[in-house]
């Protein structure tokens, strides 16, 4: 396997993350409120339907910026879930039934698949040579053949329907002025495939009006869809992989300053491309419905896929432990993906689960290496000359909130002065109205990692800042925030409140 396959294939570990999120949320089962609202990212609607609904879309657009050497050309894989809905029907007289074709039911006996609309993978590959993708672009249309699959089973049938799918992939790169050869990079997909509403006789439908099934007759005048009904005719998680040759992709995130400008122009509409596959490689682009950072990796840590992204791998193992029996039956039944889910969390030992509670990816001192660490007792060591991690606050003797300073307009400001409040306009905290012009007490002066300063201060006229203190509960302000008090005042207040509270910042 060529190092371009192994770094399409990490790029793809990501991509199914992708493709599969949301697709079934805990608890996995079909009659779960939540799972009765599925399919909302990435979502192309067949042009009929997005017509009516101004909140849907038939198209997914991403735009990034190239440099090239002149001859650049460009790969496109389009990958998005085809639904393909699920239903029982009765026997037909002569059917066999497979023995492993059977479910049992929690009660023990056979019992049918519930509806459900499960999803086929599809991926369409657009290549663009470096004639086309400099002149005039290239446009590829794709049709998905519908068509069903029977499966007999004890007392019916199960039945998948597809609908039939088309559409386009475009893909072309204007060039961009100036010294740099670049250009900017544009793909764009659209759902043009047919659906009931644009048949002769059939009225757009009007946005959701409730649960599949609630429409007239096929074929009448008048009759409004809603969403279920629209599914199997959409490109349900659509995301694309575009690769560059005799190239390189420039971040989106983080551009270089003399491409800044061409990356602002772009316009991406239902997705946001990102660098992917190893960090430094700048050959592949992952244009997906949910916003990643760069270079995104799939934890090693995480044994399998869970569809449900916004909750934590481990809380989401031991619910679906903790779920009945009755409960992982349905849930098994519900889809396949569900089942081997179940299954898999079923099967996980100790070590495995141990995973899933936490890593850390790495630890540094930002100190020298142990050789070259001072003696004990430096303040840059602890017990035997071993080195202190950077988050103890006995790490650096040099530093002292206590005892530090700052000057601010040409003042001493340390631990005990008295300044004015005078919050800037970079700040977002809308409670700052209420500081404005308040007298406060500096009982800290703190640098972050940065070696930049801010003030812990508390309210002068404050009755509870005594409290406020011992708890290290402090207001920050940055030096150009405040302004100094007159330094008679500064004696009395500060430096009684100083001695009071010597220990809390020991």
């Amino acid at each position: 396997m060529s190092p371009d396959e192994v770094r399409l294939d990490e790029v793809r570990r990501v991509a199914d993350a992708v493709l599969y999120e949301g697709y079934i949320l805990y608890p996995y089962r079909a009659s779960a409120q939540k799972n009765r609202s599925r399919w909302q990212f990435g979502v192309l609607m067949p042009p009929g339907y997005a017509a009516a609904d101004p909140s849907e879309t038939t198209v997914q657009q991403a735009e990034c910026v190239i440099e090239h050497r002149g001859r650049p050309s460009v790969d496109v894989v389009l990958r998005f879930l085809q639904v393909q809905r699920r239903h029982f029907a009765d026997a037909v007289p002569g059917d066999s039934v497979p023995a492993s074709s059977a479910h049992d039911g929690p009660s023990g006996g056979p019992e049918p698949p519930p509806a459900w609309d499960e999803a086929v993978a599809r991926e369409v590959t657009v290549h663009v040579t470096s004639e086309a993708l400099l002149a005039a672009g290239t446009v590829a249309r794709f049709t998905m053949p519908g068509g069903s699959d029977v499966e007999s089973l004890s007392g019916g049938r199960v039945v998948r329907r597809r609908a039939h799918l088309a559409g386009t992939v475009s893909v072309r790169a204007t060039p961009l002025p100036g010294p740099w050869q670049s250009a900017r990079l544009t793909v764009r997909v659209t759902n043009e495939s047919g659906d009931p509403w644009t048949a002769p006789g059939r009225t757009a439908p009007r946005g959701d009006t409730g649960p599949a099934g609630s429409t007239g007759p096929a074929g009448s005048t008048g009759t409004r869809a809603d969403r279920t009904e629209a599914l199997p005719f959409a490109l349900v998680a659509a995301h694309m992989i575009i690769t560059v040759s005799d190239g390189a992709f420039i971040s989106m995130t983080d551009p270089p300053e003399w491409a800044s400008p061409a990356v602002a122009g772009c316009e991406n509409n239902g997705c946001w491309p990102v660098l992917a596959g190893p960090e430094g490689s700048r050959q592949v682009m992952l244009a997906a419905p949910i916003i990643l950072p760069d270079h995104p990796e799939v934890a090693r840590e995480s044994p399998g896929e869970l569809y449900d992204g916004t909750e934590i791998d481990e809380i989401l193992t031991l619910r679906t432990l903790a779920l009945s029996d009755a409960e992982k039956a349905e849930a098994r039944a519900t889809d396949p993906r569900a089942a081997a889910l179940i299954d898999r969390v079923e099967a996980m030992d100790g070590a495995a689960l141990g995973q899933l509670h936490g890593t850390i990816r790495a630890m540094s001192t930002l100190r020298p290496a142990p050789d070259d660490f001072p003696a004990a007792g430096d303040g840059l060591s602890g017990a035997g000359g071993q080195p202190v991690p950077w988050w103890d606050p006995g790490a650096d003797a040099s530093v002292s909130p206590a005892t530090d300073s700052v000057l601010v307009s040409g003042q001493r400001i340390a631990r005990g002065s008295r300044v004015r409040l005078r919050p800037g306009t970079r700040r977002a905290d809308a409670q700052d109205m209420f500081l404005a012009g308040r007298a406060a007490v500096v009982e800290a002066v703190l640098l972050d990692v940065d070696d930049v300063a801010y003030l812990a201060v508390t309210l002068a006229d404050d009755p509870a800042a005594d409290l406020q203190v011992a708890h290290g509960r402090f207001l920050y302000f940055s030096p150009d925030e405040v302004e100094p008090e007159p330094e008679a005042g500064a004696s009395d207040v500060g430096a009684d409140r100083g001695a009071a509270n010597d220990g809390a910042l020991s």
